[in-house]
Order: structure tokens, then C-alpha cells, then sequence
């Protein structure tokens, strides 16, 4: 055979791989895995603890730029209008991805702007009071809220967000009376539940455990169908005569809209080998993380449970007339 028909050759079956070779090859640079809360907090620990595993997996660097502001709906507007191609995502939540679309203007849709990669990490909270509330168990709790001739006094971590929506859901779930009170984030709620100066806090778990188990203030149940890892001896709402009050700040990894779907599919098994980890597990569960179950890590599975909190969410929000903060 002549150079020039070698050479033809190897043209012509060059000119045939380039589809299936990008499937195989990608991802073929570093990663960008943007977070909308700054370093730091459990949204950013969390995205890191997951990254890091799945540049194992990709064979390249996923790295994690954080972009706070306004409820994470800056950094997902910034991920919704990036290139689809695989190499930018973002560690999004109940937050950026359920409540934003309620309450807030937004130049993206939160569904139809990103394609769903994979379910990550849910963080129950837990049905908390101070210290010297007389209730034993949930049941008693509620009626002991039933009976107050004044509504309790209840802290929220600012409108809108998961301790707010909480505490306006057990009140419609419950049939009780409470007093929300307003504060700059978790900390200085969780602060005066201690003190005393508020009666109950709907808390996310792992920052009031330490509390609990001092006998700062007393734990009822978690909003979860299943006990926590690291607070086993806690029980559950569905154990304690509420079920179905699940909540959780959940998060999970989308891409932007049009995103090829052999680069999802690669991300996700990414994802799902980051969970599978032991040590990334452990660490994940220090942070009151709770894992989904391996049947739930999917695209297809994110993007039926997004929908099913949108339906359960915006209608309370709505119905609420929760504002955002000005």
C-alpha cells in the first residue's frame, strides 16, 4: 500500500472517532464545582468533601469556587448561563434550587436551566425547646403548645429559610400557636434557646447536638423517616405520632441545561463513587449529613425529588407570603 493511502487511511478512521473518543476521554481539564455560601459552613465543607473524591474517579481536579450572595441564586444564575459542557457545576440545595424559585426574581429557571446530576446529602433537623420545657416526648410537647395561654416563642433563622418554613408547617400540621421570632442565622437562635429566652427551635441537627447533650436544652424528634447517624438515641417524627414531617436541608449536584448526556452520566458515577467512600461518609456524617440511598444518586431521581419539594414548598411559601429580605 502506497503513504498516500496509509495516510488516507488513517484519515478516514480518525474522522470516525471523534463522538465516541470525547465520550471516553471527558472530562479532559479541571473541574469548576461552584457553591453559593462562603468557606467555611456546611454547604462549602460538604461540596468539598464531595469534589474531592470525584477527581478521583475523573482522573482530574474539581475545583470548588465559592460565590455567596443572595441565597445562593448568584452563584446558580452564574452555573445556569455557562458553557454546557460538562466542565462547570454547581452544589446546589433545598435553598438554591426550591425556595429561591418562590421568593425571588430570578434570570433562570431553576428547573429548566440545569440539568440534574445526582442527589448528594440531606441534613434533618431536630425539634428542639429549652431546658425547662416540662413535655417528655413529642406528644406531650405538642400539647403542652396546645394548652400556653400565650403562643411560644419560636427563633427562626431569617425569613424564608428552612427553620422558617419548618416552624410555619408544624404550626399547620400541629394545630399550635408560635411566636416566630426573626434572627441573623442559626447561632444566636440556637444561643437564646439556651438561655431560655426562646422556647423552641426547628434546628438543623448538628450545631444543637453538643447543646443537647450537655442538657442545654432538650431534643424531640428529627424531621427525618430515619434516625441519625451520629444521634441515634434521637427518634424520629414519624416514631414520635408526626409522621411525614420530613425536612431537610438537602443538596446535590446540577449541570447547566444541554449539558451532553455521556458528561452526566460520567459525573454522576463520579458522585455516586464520592458517597461510596468510607472516609468521605464519615466525615460527611460529623457534619450531620445524611447520605441517599444509592437507587436515589441518579439524574433521573434528583430531578423527580426537585419536583416533588417544589410542590410541597411553593404552595406553604406562597400561602405564607414569605418576602425576601430587603
Amino acid at each position: 500500500m502506497r503513504r498516500r493511502d496509509v495516510i488516507a487511511l488513517f484519515a478516514g478512521a480518525t474522522a470516525a472517532l471523534p463522538l465516541a473518543a470525547r465520550a471516553q476521554a471527558f472530562p479532559l481539564r479541571s473541574l469548576t464545582l461552584v457553591v453559593g455560601f462562603p468557606p467555611g459552613g456546611t454547604a462549602d465543607l460538604t461540596a468539598r468533601i464531595v469534589a474531592d473524591g470525584m477527581k478521583r474517579s475523573l482522573g482530574q481536579s474539581v475545583i470548588v469556587e465559592n460565590v455567596p450572595g443572595s441565597g445562593g441564586s448568584i452563584a446558580a444564575g452564574r452555573v445556569a448561563h455557562a458553557a454546557a459542557d460538562g466542565y462547570t457545576l454547581i452544589c446546589g440545595s433545598w435553598g438554591t434550587h426550591v425556595v429561591n424559585g418562590a421568593i425571588l426574581t430570578l434570570p433562570y429557571d431553576v428547573v429548566g436551566d440545569f440539568a440534574p446530576v445526582s442527589l448528594l446529602t440531606s441534613q434533618p433537623l431536630l425539634i428542639a425547646t429549652k431546658a425547662g420545657v416540662p413535655a417528655k416526648d413529642l406528644g406531650e410537647l405538642i400539647a403542652w403548645l396546645k394548652a400556653a395561654p400565650t403562643p411560644a416563642s419560636a427563633g427562626t433563622a431569617g425569613a424564608g429559610g428552612v427553620t422558617h418554613l419548618a416552624e410555619i408547617l408544624f404550626q399547620s400540621i400541629t394545630g399550635t400557636r408560635l411566636q416566630l421570632v426573626p434572627y441573623r442565622g442559626s447561632p444566636p437562635a440556637l444561643q437564646d434557646l439556651v438561655a431560655g429566652r426562646i422556647d423552641l427551635f426547628v434546628t438543623p441537627a448538628a450545631a444543637a447536638l453538643p447543646q443537647i447533650r450537655a442538657g442545654a436544652i432538650k431534643a424531640f424528634a428529627v424531621t427525618a423517616d430515619r434516625r441519625l447517624t451520629i444521634a441515634p438515641d434521637i427518634p424520629t417524627v414519624d416514631e414520635q405520632g408526626l409522621p411525614g414531617f420530613h425536612i431537610s436541608l438537602w443538596s446535590a449536584l446540577w449541570a447547566p441545561k444541554g449539558t451532553p448526556r455521556d458528561a452526566i452520566r460520567r459525573l454522576a458515577d463520579a458522585a455516586v463513587g464520592a458517597l461510596a467512600d468510607p472516609a468521605a461518609r464519615a466525615r460527611l456524617a460529623e457534619l450531620g449529613q445524611e447520605i441517599f440511598p444509592r437507587d436515589q444518586q441518579t439524574p433521573e431521581a434528583l430531578a423527580a425529588f426537585q419536583q416533588a419539594e417544589i410542590a410541597t414548598w411553593w404552595p406553604i411559601i406562597k400561602a405564607a407570603g414569605i418576602k425576601p429580605p430587603s
